[in-house]
This record gives C-alpha cells, sequence and structure tokens, in this order.
C-alpha cells in the first residue's frame, strides 16, 4: 500500500492537537476525519465523562472496539484518544493501514490551552497531566513512525506533517 492509500494516525497527550490538526490534515488532504472519541460517543450514546463513570475499563474495551473498527479502512485521517497506547492491540490494528504521528506539545502549552474539567482522566488535577505525561511519553515515542513537535501555529503543525509524510 502506497503513502496515499494509509490513514494518517494522530496520537499524543489530551489537548496536544490531535482533532483540531485532524481537521486541518482532512481539509488540506481532501481526506474524511474520523474522531476515535467521537465514534465512541456515537456508539455509546453517551459523553466520554459519562463512560468513564462506569470505569476506565468500560471505556478502554470501547476505544479498542471503534479501532478495530477502523482496520480496514484507508486514507482516512484518525484522532485518536490519548490512551489509545496504553493497548498494544490498539497500536497494533491502527498500524496495519496507518502512518502513526506523535503530535508532542510541551505540557505547558496543553496546561494553558485546555479545561481539565472537561477532560475525564485528568480530575480537575493539574498535576493529573504530568502524572500522564510520565506514564505515555515512551509508548507515544515507542509506537509513532513520526514525532511532529506542534509548538507553534496549528497550520505550520500541519505543513510539517505533509511534508514528512510527502515531501511537499
Amino acid at each position: 500500500m502506497n503513502t496515499r492509500d494509509k490513514n494518517i494516525v494522530l496520537i499524543g497527550m489530551p489537548g496536544c492537537g490531535k482533532t483540531s490538526l485532524g481537521m486541518l490534515l482532512a481539509q488540506m488532504l481532501g481526506r474524511k476525519l474520523t474522531d476515535i472519541d467521537l465514534c465512541i460517543e456515537e456508539q455509546a450514546g453517551c459523553t466520554i465523562s459519562d463512560i468513564f463513570q462506569e470505569g476506565e475499563e468500560v471505556f478502554r474495551n470501547l476505544e479498542t472496539e471503534a479501532v478495530l473498527a477502523l482496520e480496514e479502512e484507508k486514507a482516512l485521517i484518525i484522532a485518536t484518544g490519548g490512551g489509545v497506547v496504553k493497548r498494544a492491540s490498539n497500536m497494533e490494528s491502527l498500524k496495519k493501514n496507518g502512518i502513526i504521528v506523535y503530535i508532542d506539545r510541551s505540557i505547558k502549552d496543553i496546561a494553558a490551552d485546555i479545561d481539565i474539567g472537561k477532560r475525564p482522566l485528568l480530575g480537575n488535577r493539574s498535576d493529573r497531566l504530568m502524572q500522564l505525561y510520565s506514564e505515555r511519553h515512551e509508548l507515544y515515542k515507542k509506537y509513532s513512525d513520526f514525532i511532529v513537535k506542534n509548538e507553534g501555529e496549528i497550520g505550520e503543525t500541519a505543513k510539517k506533517i505533509i511534508n514528512i509524510l510527502y515531501g511537499g
């Protein structure tokens, strides 16, 4: 499969820009964006926060189902949830037809931008963001094909991704 048929899979911390970059990349490349968290909410008929009330394991199982449903898809932009890397099987499925791009953004910039009250795993605690980063950073690096810093204008970050993938 050539690069043009592969999915572009965005991984990284909550608030690193996966969904915003995904929308921009979809527009720039004329591809469809699939946001795994939105797929989960549609499938469950409730919000991610509501699902987390039932426990993280319930959410992770729904996340794995959503990832498996995308396994045979081609030429999508896929924005994942920040914890998708916690299950190796998720990453194996995404890698089958995908190029994995780790969107690396500083914790300071993430903390300045996001509403931690709307992120179930952060539980209204800013220190939790650093804890998640230390748990997941090595996993993001391990599973990624490329690492792209998101440290300025989002359009510039999108262009960096396109240049890496297509040399253009």
